[in-house]
This record gives C-alpha cells, sequence and structure tokens, in this order.
C-alpha cells in the first residue's frame, strides 16, 4: 500500500516538473525591456533642449522603445540610461557628467541600427576644484584643476569691488587641467573669471598676490625678522619650497611642546591697522597628522597659547594651505605692534618632528 502511495506521489512530481519545463521553454527569456519590436524612431520634442551634466532630459516622439545606445556627438560621450523606462514614445536619461560642452546632436540607436539625432546644448561651465597655489608673483605658473577647461577662451584675474581685471596667459589646457601664467597686476588679492563656450565661472578661490602683500617669509625672512623659536633654531632651507626656492624648516622636539617664532625686534615691526584682512601662509607636515596653533604677542591670549579658533590641521607629508580672516582669530588687538608669529604644538609624543613653512604673509 505504502508503496503505490509513493509511486502516485513520484508520478505527479515528474509531470508538475514536465509541465514546468514545458512551460519554461514556451516562454521568451528577457532582460526587463518592454517588448517592442524596432521601428523607424522620430523624434517630436525634447525637454530641456539645453541643460548641465547630471540633469534628467525627457525625448517623445515615436519608435523610440528599443533604443539601444544614447551619445552625445562632440568626442562621443555615451550616456547611460535604464531601457527599463523606455515606451515605444518616451525615453528618459541624463547627461553625462563627462559630456563636452556647446551645441551639439545626440544620436539615439535602436537594435536594428535606426538612428535619429536631436540638436541639444550642453551647459558645462568651468569648474574649479583645486590649484596648485594660492600666491603668486608676475609670470607664476598655476594649474588649475577641475572641469570643462578644454575650450577656454580667457582667464582674467578680478576684483569685483574695485573694478580691476588683469589678463591671465593661457599655457594650455585640457579637459580637467587648465595651466595659466599670472599676470603683473596692481591688485592685492583676486578671484579668476574663467570664460569658455557656455559661459562664464567666477572662482570662489581667491589669489594673493605676494608683491603687495606683508611678508613674514617669502623665499627669506621680511624686513626685519628673523629666528626666534623655543627649543631647536629654524632655519632657512632650499630642500623644500612650495613657492619660489626656499622656506624654513623646523624640528619640534619630542615631549616639549615648542614653537617656531618669527620675530621682529626692529623699528619696522608692524603696528595695528584695521587695512590687513588675511594672514595665510603653507605648512608642510611631518610623518603623521599635528594641529598647530598659530599664536602672536599681539592678540589677547598672549605669545605661545593654544587658541581653538587658531589652529591648523596639517596633513602629514604634504603642503597644507591656510587662510585666516583676522576677524575670525585671536591675532591682533587694536593698538597692539605686531613683533612675534608663531606656530606651536601640543607634542610631538612619539619622536621629533620637522615641518616646513613657506609664504607666511599678512594681506589687505
Amino acid at each position: 500500500m505504502t508503496t503505490n502511495k509513493f509511486k502516485q506521489i513520484a508520478g505527479l512530481s515528474f509531470l508538475t516538473l514536465f509541465a514546468g519545463l514545458t512551460i519554461s521553454s514556451c516562454t521568451k527569456d528577457t532582460d526587463g525591456r518592454p517588448q517592442i519590436e524596432p521601428g523607424n524612431p522620430t523624434v517630436s520634442s525634447i525637454l530641456p533642449d539645453s541643460a548641465a551634466g547630471g540633469a534628467v532630459v525627457t525625448i517623445q516622439g515615436s519608435g523610440l522603445g528599443d533604443m539601444r545606445t544614447i551619445v552625445f556627438e562632440k568626442q562621443g560621450v555615451p550616456a547611460g540610461f535604464q531601457p527599463t523606462l523606455n515606451s515605444e514614445n518616451a525615453l528618459i536619461f541624463r547627461v553625462p557628467e563627462d559630456a563636452s560642452g556647446g551645441q551639439q546632436n545626440i544620436t539615439f540607436t535602436n537594435s536594428a541600427g535606426q538612428s535619429v539625432s536631436v540638436p541639444f546644448r550642453v551647459l558645462a561651465y568651468p569648474s574649479v576644484t583645486d590649484a596648485s597655489n594660492f600666491n603668486f608673483t608676475k609670470g607664476t605658473e598655476i594649474t588649475l584643476t577641475g572641469n570643462n577647461f578644454d575650450d577656454v577662451t580667457a582667464v582674467m584675474l578680478s576684483d569685483s569691488v574695485k573694478g580691476i581685471a588683469d589678463a591671465a596667459t593661457i599655457v594650455s589646457k585640457e579637459k580637467k587641467k587648465l595651466v595659466i601664467k599670472m599676470p603683473d597686476s596692481k591688485l592685492n588679492r583676486g578671484t579668476l573669471v574663467i570664460t569658455n563656450s557656455t559661459g562664464r565661472l567666477r572662482t570662489k578661490q581667491e589669489f594673493i598676490n605676494i608683491a603687495n602683500a606683508y611678508a613674514v617669509f617669502t623665499d627669506a625672512y621680511g624686513t626685519g625678522f628673523q629666528d626666534g623659536s623655543w627649543g631647536d633654531a629654524a632655519a632657512v632651507t632650499t630642500k623644500e619650497a612650495r613657492t619660489g626656492t626656499a622656506s624654513i624648516g623646523k624640528t619640534y622636539q619630542k615631549g616639549n611642546w615648542h614653537l617656531i617664532g618669527l620675530a621682529n625686534w626692529s623699528a619696522s615691526a608692524l603696528t595695528y591697522s584695521k587695512d590687513y584682512t588675511y594672514v595665510t601662509g603653507w605648512i608642510k607636515g611631518g610623518s603623521a597628522d599635528y594641529s598647530l596653533y598659530l599664536t602672536t604677542d599681539a592678540g589677547k591670549a598672549g605669545f605661545g597659547d593654544f587658541v581653538a579658533t587658531n589652529k591648523i590641521d596639517v596633513k602629514a607629508g604634504t603642503w597644507t594651505y591656510f587662510k585666516f580672516n583676522l576677524a575670525d582669530i585671536d591675532f591682533w588687538l587694536p593698538g597692539k605692534t605686531l613683533k612675534q608669529i608663531g606656530f606651536r604644538i601640543q607634542g610631538p609624543d612619539k619622536q621629533d618632528e620637522t615641518f616646513y613653512f613657506d609664504d607666511i604673509l599678512l594681506v589687505k
């Protein structure tokens, strides 16, 4: 009796499996696309008809349901899209982030090789994410990294308040890198206005004219300045430089909480002036990340103190740029004469650490 029941169950299982295989073999494999046969594609509208990278674009028309590729004409940049969102009359896609700017065609091609092209304007304004330096003198070459530099036609050093604009020289240009030579300028500082085929961009980054700044140190100590460090003396060296040919090297002894001091004990020491707006500089880090504290003898806390607003986080082994608005830190009280500027460390705890300092400037 048990044997017969087992045979009946086995037979039913076989029939179920056979039926499943039969049904499966009759079902067409798909990748999720709508099952629309390729037709003769036409486009009646594209919205918007101009946009920047990342923007969503919709085309409408007929025969659009079996599109396989979307290509922007300039440099043949493909656009990604989701085929399952296709319909016979509409297609949605995004402008590629690396699409080249300007007027061009977008070509849509289906599985049968039939294509339709639509005019479109890619908005690709230049953008700057970093610069090789933020300080310059006449003829300094600065490399800008970012995007949409390949069709740049002009770069101006500009102060929108004073209305002054000086033309920089374009040395070389690529999609994501632009090299310029800075002009001879009367500006103390300014932003860059960069023009390409899409339009103009004013950089958020500001560039400092060393020639018009008050130099504490550039390639040498500024007028009247000398070493006034605690612990091991600091020394001018050509081993490292961020701008020009030299910097100041300072070794902070293990556990001593020392500082590098730049002192001006002469009659040329700077009396307070509200015209100065920023203090800037470059610091090359040691073997690990550390924090240094900018300190002066003209601030409220006194020389050698640790003030949170004056902290500079310095990455290991690389040059770190700092720029403080004097109104935001403890640096210089009205009526005070600025005789000492220093950078103090809490530690270092594990070993001696050497840092390098360059382009320490006060900027109007």
